[in-house]
């Protein structure tokens, strides 16, 4: 079996990831046995976990994907709401739909681009890059909408709603299919491809990636505007479910997207990490979340319980590992 493969059957059967599959298991049976009723499983909520629950995680896998490569973004709620307002504009002054989404990608993806440029050539580490950018895309959404909300009607183009939004078979909501999707396609290019190993090389140590000939400030750029792209695609997203736009759209996504990776088992440092684990990892944070409003718990407690659940699922991570290598 080549080192790729084997990598990709480590991804699902490590110590890691056997470790963020109990405590998902766990807040599963949890939730499900102590919400009012039995709500947690009934068809109306996991319709919601699978469909406004999986627009976040789709952000939380680019993010996951970048924090192997080493580097953090700490923008994706501005990026987010700056392409959802460039979004709308471009609905308001008659632009195809189809060709606003794509624009509007791309405008992610230039976005994710000025992350990655100004991070690596300027050698400014990307916490400080992503909080600059953070603010100020936040900032210019804000300067540009005033605040305003701003509608978009979905009659449109209800080819565009189906696709995003629309319902599979009438039950499974778009959103799990497309977050199902990019999951994949990024596990095999993490996995698989030769990318990936660039990018597990450049996180693990950026100075022998570069003895080895990679390219690592082209690596991380990419990552930069992989993340990027998924936002802007929830951007739209996002407004043609909700049918309006609002400047406070993807506000605290951040670092609810960094929680997801590494509750998932990606390493703060960079090097270690699966797209299985962040997979796991945005739907653990998308549950704690939902389970805590249907036990009618006030929100300010979700932040302790994300806490708890962070340094938990870290602490019995690196409690397995280590009781593996004292065996080996």
């Amino acid at each position: 079996m080549s080192d790729s493969k084997l990598r990709l059957v480590r991804s699902f059967f490590n110590y890691r990831f056997f470790s963020i599959f109990l405590v998902f298991v766990a807040l599963l049976l949890f939730f499900g046995f102590f919400s009012p009723h039995y709500r947690f499983t009934s068809l109306a909520n996991i319709k919601i976990l699978l469909g406004p629950g999986s627009e976040f995680s789709i952000i939380a896998l680019g993010v996951g994907l970048l924090m192997v490569s080493g580097e953090f973004d700490l923008s994706v709620g501005s990026i987010l709401v700056f392409c959802s307002f460039m979004f709308i504009r471009l609905f308001e002054i008659g632009m195809n739909l189809f060709l606003a989404g794509f624009i509007t990608l791309g405008l992610g993806a230039l976005l994710g681009f000025l992350n990655g440029f100004i991070t690596t050539k300027a050698r400014i580490p990307s916490f400080i890059t992503t909080l600059g950018t953070m603010m100020l895309w936040r900032g210019v959404t804000l300067l540009l909408s005033l605040g305003y909300t701003r509608p978009f009607d979905t009659e449109v183009s209800p080819l565009l709603g189906s696709i995003l939004t629309g319902k599979i078979g009438g039950v499974i909501p778009a959103q799990a299919i497309w977050f199902g999707a990019f999951g994949l396609v990024l596990g095999l290019v993490l996995h698989l491809h030769k990318f990936g190993n660039w990018i597990y090389a450049t996180g693990d140590n950026k100075q022998a990636a570069r003895a080895m000939g990679i390219n690592t400030d082209r690596v991380k750029t990419i990552c930069f505007m992989i993340v990027g792209v998924l936002c802007a695609f929830v951007a739209v997203m996002q407004i043609v479910r909700v049918s309006t736009f609002t400047s406070r759209a993807g506000d605290g996504w951040e670092l609810k997207a960094i929680a997801a990776s590494v509750v998932g088992g990606t390493s703060l440092m960079g090097g270690i990490g699966s797209m299985a684990g962040v997979f796991l990892g945005a739907l653990t944070i998308t549950v704690i979340e939902n389970g805590l409003v249907l036990l009618r718990i006030p929100y300010f407690w979700t932040y302790i319980i994300f806490g708890l659940v962070i340094i938990s699922s870290v602490l019995s991570s690196l409690y397995l590992e280590r009781k593996r290598l004292g065996r080996d």
